[in-house]
């Protein structure tokens, strides 16, 4: 069977994560080949010299377009805890400062790089302290160190671009293997290959998202993956799913797990072989559903291909293929949409629901570099949309729907509040994406801090919701011109004049500035196509190479029933829109 595909240019682009660099006081070789060669293959990795690595990191950073690792050992770190290791009274709040110094001299080494990674201080299980007084406080090492982690975490808080991962968890996962001290004696790395993989796979997923490449969606099949049972057969009553049976608790903690995922703005849905009444009848009516119709941000129950179904749920919610899961109990089912649906992960699934919550865990495809309201508030925005899009089906006349939207765009300046979602949304945004530079928070702001620059945000709402902080305009003056450098929107807000307002303010505040011309240039991506298309109809004049002309001599009108609400830094100037 064919597949129909809607026009939505959101092809997968190979996605590059930058050099990394790597700082340890002990041998980290198998790390750095690990992720150079098979993890992120291709990636440049170099290693500080020999060295301590408070000395590593007075050295100074590579250069801001390189990552670093700064992994260290406590007791060669931290005088007083070495002190301490070796069952000297320990002085806890001498190593607390002594912390805090260490995380000092990170966080100035971070600032010269794109981001930073600290994996936490961990002991071998072999040493047990003192025993069962090991976490009695102003005695324990093992209560010791984890102040001290605390602390590191806590010093670290402020600094933007650096994370601290949690290296107890490697070890845990890789357990008695997970230390030698023959190759420690023979290589000087206290870890083995195990533990460096687990930290090569988080390294690479915390990557991914400060790219912009963490997974946003998951779909869900229903039978024998949100309940027991075929509901098309026994009925919403007598699905196993809760209660006091094995199966039935794991189908819910299942739930539950995937409930938590929104609320980190991940958003389900379902692509499912049944009848649509009856599985929504099961959805609203169960008991023990911790999932409601309201959580799912689209669904296709039908009798149709599921691939196909993949596809038209992605252009449904605006998203590429590449931010996809897709969760199947049906080997044939996954395997059909992982060759029809090029760029939708479909992971292996196991046979028992006991296994389901560890198998969601361990994709490692949802990590982001922060969480903003928007990601917090998103299966609502998405709730909205479907409300949204009944209304202009029932209203048939497409003019007159926008006109009843009552969409208001509110108009800031750039921000530290507004920075992380403003990052997030210049780095995962690529249908009406301009230039689709990816930049880290840092980068941003020192962007828009130029003398010479400016960044506006846009949050957007209508008479059915708040979308958030969803466009950002990125403007450099050079007279007599003023260049539009970055015109990003997110799909979600995308058919509703939105577009034209952004290119209204830009242009007043490219006039307030003394501009002559606003000139945008596109640069093509196999994924922002709408972009281009939309600056075809924009009224901007159209020259060579993508670069599209607006004289400032004439004022870009604003759609008459969208309401600007302008709070940038411009209006001071006198209000431009």
């Amino acid at each position: 069977m064919e597949i129909t595909r809607t026009r939505s240019w959101r092809n997968v682009d190979a996605v590059t994560y930058g050099p990394l660099y790597f700082l340890a006081d002990f041998n980290i070789e198998t790390l750095a080949r690990l992720v150079g060669n098979s993890v992120l293959p291709g990636t440049e990795t170099r290693m500080a010299p020999p060295a301590p690595v408070m000395v590593q990191l007075a050295s100074g950073s590579p250069g801001p377009e390189w990552s670093a690792v700064v992994w260290s050992q406590p007791d060669s770190s931290i005088a007083s805890f070495r002190r301490a290791v070796t069952y000297e009274e320990p002085d806890a709040d001498r190593a607390i400062e002594e912390t805090r110094e260490y995380a000092a001299s990170i966080g100035r080494f971070a600032r010269g790089t794109r981001a930073t990674f600290v994996p936490t201080w961990v002991l071998p299980p072999w040493h047990r302290g003192y025993g069962p007084l090991d976490f009695r406080p102003g005695l324990g090492i093992a209560h010791l160190l984890a102040r001290m982690n605390l602390a590191l975490s806590d010093a670290l808080r402020d600094e933007p671009n650096v994370f601290v991962l949690d290296a107890a968890r490697w070890i845990a996962s890789v357990g008695p293997r997970a230390w030698s001290d023959k190759l420690w004696f023979a290589t000087k790395s206290p870890f083995t290959a195990a533990v460096f993989e687990q930290a090569a796979s988080d390294l690479a997923a915390a990557l991914a998202g400060l790219n912009g490449g963490a997974r946003r969606l998951v779909i869900l099949d229903l039978d024998d993956v949100l309940w027991g049972g075929i509901v098309g057969e026994v009925g919403w009553q007598g699905l196993n799913l809760g209660g006091h049976d094995p199966a039935g608790e794991a189908f819910a903690d299942f739930q539950r797990a995937l409930k938590g995922l929104t609320r980190r703005g991940i958003q389900l849905a379902i692509a499912s072989r049944n009848d649509e009444a009856v599985a929504l009848e099961a959805i609203d009516r169960h008991p023990e559903m911790a999932l409601r119709r309201a959580d799912f941000a689209g669904w296709k129950i039908n009798w149709t291909d599921k691939a196909q179904n993949v596809v038209d749920l992605l252009a449904e919610i605006g998203l590429g293929a590449e931010s996809a899961v897709f969760i199947d109990d049906s080997a044939s089912e996954r395997a059909r949409v992982g060759s029809a649906v090029p760029g939708v992960l479909v992971p292996d699934w196991p046979g028992d629901p006991s296994k389901y919550r560890e198998a969601l865990a361990s994709l490692r495809c949802f990590d982001v570099p922060f969480i903003t309201r928007e990601d917090r508030a998103r299966s609502g925005m998405y709730a909205a949309e479907r409300t949204r899009r009944t209304s202009l089906s029932a209203a048939g006349d497409l003019q007159a729907w926008l006109e009843s939207l009552d969409v208001v765009v509110t108009v800031e300046s750039l921000t530290s509040a507004t920075l992380d979602r403003a990052t997030q949304l210049f780095n995962k945004t690529n249908q009406m994406n301009l230039a689709t530079r990816r930049l880290a928070n840092t980068e941003l702001m020192a962007w828009a801090a130029a003398d010479d620059h400016s960044v506006l945000t846009f949050r957007v709402a209508d008479r059915f919701g708040d979308s958030g902080l969803t466009g950002l305009v990125g403007l450099e003056f050079e007279a007599p011109r003023a260049r539009l450098v970055d015109f990003v929107l997110s799909c979600r807000v995308m058919g509703r004049n939105v577009e034209e307002t952004l290119l209204h303010v830009a242009a007043a505040h490219a006039r307030v500035r003394g501009a002559a011309e606003l000139v945008a240039e596109f640069r093509p991506t196999s994924r922002n196509a709408p972009c281009l298309e939309f600056f075809r109809r924009s009224g901007f004049r159209a020259e060579s190479d993508g670069r599209f002309v607006w004289g400032l001599s004439t004022r870009y009108e604003r759609p008459p029933w969208v309401t600007v609400r302008d709070h940038s830094d411009v209006t001071r100037a006198g209000n431009p829109a």
